[in-house]
């Protein structure tokens, strides 16, 4: 039986918490996902088109982030119309290894998943909150 968008969404959440940093699995990830992040500080992609450009990009990535991920609190996942959407709410708390100090974020993602592979992420990031956590506030924009 295909995977739901609910039961890829709870299989991309324990491979956040079961692997080492810069060894995540992206077997959940369609070969032409679309991955988005509307929020994304300056410097950083809003978008990235393959799973191939994903891992390129988020391996290195993530194996240079100094955080342990530890659990997923107060998730809420909305079902849609759409059986191959969902809408997940959640907190990803963990160690910021380097301070030893914890830490938590707040997301909200859509996720549409077809054949049990997700095609599109759009993910909502409490940037602000990461980047003091880490002690690298980024610039804020003037607006001029």
């Amino acid at each position: 039986m295909t995977p739901t968008a609910r039961e890829t969404f709870e299989r991309w959440q324990r491979s956040v918490l079961d692997h080492a940093p810069g060894d995540m699995a992206y077997d959940h990830l369609h070969d032409d996902v679309v991955l988005e992040w509307p929020f994304s500080p300056p410097g950083r992609p809003r978008r990235i088109e393959g799973r191939a450009a994903f891992e390129a990009f988020a391996r290195p990535a993530r194996a240079a982030l100094p955080v342990r991920f530890e659990e997923f609190r107060d998730v809420v996942v909305h079902q849609t119309a759409d059986p191959e959407v969902i809408v997940a709410e959640y907190t990803l708390a963990g160690t910021v290894l380097p301070t030893g100090r914890r830490a938590a974020a707040a997301f909200v993602t859509v996720l549409r998943v077809r054949d049990g592979k997700v095609v599109h992420i759009r993910e909502y990031q409490d940037v602000l909150t990461m980047a003091a956590a880490l002690g690298d506030p980024p610039a804020i924009p003037d607006g001029r």
